[in-house]
Parts: structure tokens; sequence; C-alpha cells
């Protein structure tokens, strides 16, 4: 009988689990960011992915008008010799395409959010709140920070949204709404940023499509040639004879002079170890450029190194784990992913934190604090951030005592430039280490 009921409560939690797998929810579908996935998280757009569907179309248009009007043309006049025209206008346009969706459809060196800010280098978690003076410590976290790249200072900045100190050359992209490495540009015609996993391929893209350009205007030209001379014509009257050869020209000469110059233009950039968002911002003209390291080492960079993996797990399960008889959801998370609460969205740092535990929701003061136990606890959302996992012990949480809060690991609210320990919190964490009155936390005096 024992046995049995070993195997029902057996049975009960693979179903439970099995449940609780299939209702997890991934990393791409509680992303933070402005891009759009698809294939389950296995191909990453930018927000302006519509944009895509025209940049196709302006490829595979004209070789579709060229393959019906000027290559069955040129197949039929020069016979076998003729075939080698068709295959390379469609295989090269093929490889175009390719070229195009790898640079679009991947990460193109997105760095994984913080879930909280770094913690301020001049605080001294050792120092008990009794040394305080009563004071709230004021602790600045700086806007930027220097760091030497081959002997030059360089200054990385704080982004608030991703809550983290951008390495060099990182650049935060307000349309897809992340910190991107060796961030270039936001190009529209892919619908995606160029960064530090794409670049080779945009290039690769951008000449290839410059020279399937040249390729067309040429052939363009030597049909209008043969019409010349097998039937004795003009060039005017050649030209009047394949209207769709004119277009053709027309399209394929405008066009080089946009996606050649581009070409050209990134050549410059490659050879002295730049991005579009330095040349146009910094300007290293009369400056020293600590990136360069000679024009074949820089294009050695580019061509010729591995492209380094993807920092997010887009594709991961976050995972939620919910201890005891807290209710309150613990949250693990992978390198790249991004958490999550328990209802499945992710935690709005703007809303702040909904406690969990019975009873709480009637206790919510005004300014997001808890009347608990005759103490006020901070929540949290009067910064704009959560309990969740940072500064939360769960621990010290016991029937009829307060939560108590580490003063390091807890997180730290922005208001006005400067990273602030409220005084809520410092009340709850020195009240609570010494509990009173059966464990419950005394009023404090306000």
């Amino acid at each position: 009988m024992d046995r049995a009921v070993a195997d029902h409560h057996q049975t009960l939690s693979r179903t439970s689990q099995s449940k609780n797998s299939k209702m997890a929810k991934r990393v791409y579908q509680v992303w933070k960011g402005s891009n759009r996935f698809l294939l389950c998280g296995r191909l990453i757009f930018g927000p302006d992915v519509q944009s895509l569907a025209v940049t196709i179309f302006l490829i595979v248009a004209p070789v579709a008008c060229f393959c019906v009007f000027v290559g069955r043309h040129l197949l039929h006049h020069y016979g076998n010799a003729g075939i080698p025209i068709m295959v390379v206008a469609v295989v090269y346009t093929v490889y175009v395409l390719v070229l195009l969706f790898l640079t679009s459809g991947r990460d193109p060196g997105i760095i994984p959010r913080n879930t909280h800010p770094p913690e301020p280098e001049d605080f001294d978690s050792a120092t008990p709140p009794s040394e305080w003076g009563g004071h709230t410590p004021r602790l600045r976290l700086p806007r930027t920070k220097d760091v030497i790249v081959n002997g030059v200072p360089v200054k990385t900045k704080y982004c608030d949204t991703c809550m983290l100190y951008r390495p060099p050359r990182c650049s935060h992209c307000s349309i897809c709404n992340n910190c991107v490495l060796c961030f270039d540009h936001h190009c529209p015609w892919v619908g995606q940023c160029i960064g530090q996993r794409n670049y080779r391929f945009f290039f690769m893209f951008v000449s290839s499509t410059s020279l399937l350009c040249v390729f067309v205007f040429a052939m363009c030209a030597l049909y209008i040639k043969i019409l010349m001379d097998t039937e004795s014509h003009t060039v005017w009257k050649a030209l009047a004879r394949s209207p769709a050869a004119i277009v053709l020209m027309v399209y394929t000469f405008i066009s080089v002079w946009f996606v050649g110059g581009l070409t050209v233009f990134h050549l410059y950039l490659i050879g002295t170890n730049q991005t579009t968002y330095e040349n146009f911002r910094y300007r290293y003209d009369n400056k020293v450029n600590p990136y360069n390291q000679g024009c074949p080492s820089n294009f050695k960079e580019v061509f010729c190194t591995t492209v380094p993996p993807s920092q997010n797990k887009f594709r991961a399960k976050v995972e939620e784990v919910t201890p005891g008889q807290l209710g309150v959801p613990t949250l693990t998370r992978q390198a790249g992913e991004d958490v999550t609460s328990s209802t499945g969205k992710g935690p709005d740092l703007e809303l702040g934190y909904q406690a969990t535990w019975p009873g709480a929701d009637e206790t919510v003061a005004e300014g997001g604090e808890l009347e608990m136990m005759g103490g006020r606890v901070s929540t949290g959302s009067e910064l704009g951030i959560g309990m969740e996992k940072d500064g939360f012990d769960p621990h010290h949480m016991d029937q009829g005592r307060a939560p108590v809060f580490h003063p390091r690991r807890s997180s730290w609210g922005r208001k006005s430039g400067s990273w602030e320990i409220t005084p809520d919190r410092l009340a709850v964490s020195s009240e609570g280490t010494h509990p009173t009155n059966g464990g419950a936390t005394p009023p404090s005096d306000r």
C-alpha cells in the first residue's frame, strides 16, 4: 500500500514537472529589447524587419527582368556559350541573398542586460549600519570610466537601460534598444544593427551587390552592342528595340553609386579600423585611434578572425524556482538570459515589485513600502527597482519576522545622478538583525 502511494506521488510529481516544463517561457519570449524573433528564437531581427522585404524585392526584381528580357536573348545569340551568363546571374543573386540573411537574421553582438545596477566601488559592506552615524551613505555611480586600450585612455559610459558599463566601442541602439558590441550603425535596409558579429557579412553583402549591379549593367550593354552589330542599328534605335535594357542600365547605374559608394567608404573604415559611429561622432583625424593596428592587420581582424559566439541563448528556458513557504519567485539566470517573474513577464524595473507573501497586498503603503509587524519595509518600488533576488534574503524571513536586507546585495535606485540606499532599508536591516518582541521588529520613529 505504501509503495502504491509512493508511486502515485512520484507520478504526480513527474506530471507537475512536465507541465512546468511546457509552461516555462524561453528567453526570446520575454526579451526586453525591440527585436523580433522567427523560428522559435533561431532568427533575430530588428523592429524594422519589414524593410527587409523591400530590399529583397529591389534585388530579385531587376535580376528576374534581366533573365526574362535580356538574358534569354543572349542565350539565343551565343547558344551554349550563353548558359554561364544565366547561371552567374541566378547563382550570384542567391549568394547575395544569403549574405543579406546572415547580416539581418543573427545576433549582431548584443550584450545581455544586468538585473540590477553595478555596486559602487566606494561602498564598504563590512561597515555595520550602527557606524554610519545615522546618515544614509550617498554612494555615487560614476557616469563614465576610463579604460586603457593599447596605451590610450578610452572613456566607457554607463547605460541606464542595460544597467552596465559599456565596453569600448559598444553603443546602445535606440531602435533595437540593446547595447551592441563594436556598434557600427543600424541599417534600415537590412532591418538590423551592424556590430561585431555581422559586420563582415554586411560588408560582403554591400560589395557583392555592387558587383551584381556592374554585371547586369555590363550584360545589358553587351545586348545593345549585339543589336547594333546584327541589325546595323544606331545606338538610339538599338535602345528603342530593348526598353527593358534601358531601364535596367539606368537602375543599376543609380544603384551602383549608392552601394558602390558605401563599399568604398567601408573599405576606408576597415583600413583605418573605425566604425561608422566613431567616424561621424569622434573624428579620429586629429586624435590617436587606439584601435588602428595598420591596414593589413585591420583587414585581417575583420576577415580572418573567428566570429565570436553570441552571449545570448535565446532558446534557453527561463527557470523559476519557488522556495518553500515564501511564495516569492526566485529567478535563475543563465548567461545571456533575461530574467522573468512568476507571471511569465519580465520584471519591469519601472513598475517595482509586487509582494507575494500572504497578506502583503493589504499592507502596501504609499511610496512602495510595506507595513509589517509594526515596521516599514521598502519594496523598492519608490526607486523603480524590485526586491527579487537582489538584496532580499529569504532565509531570514521566518514567521513573525520581517524580511532582512543585506546592504551590499541590495539594488541601487537612481536619484538625481546618484545611487542611494533608502533609510527604510537601513532601518529594517539594523532592526532585523536584533529582533525583539518575539521576533517582530519594533516600529521605527519617524
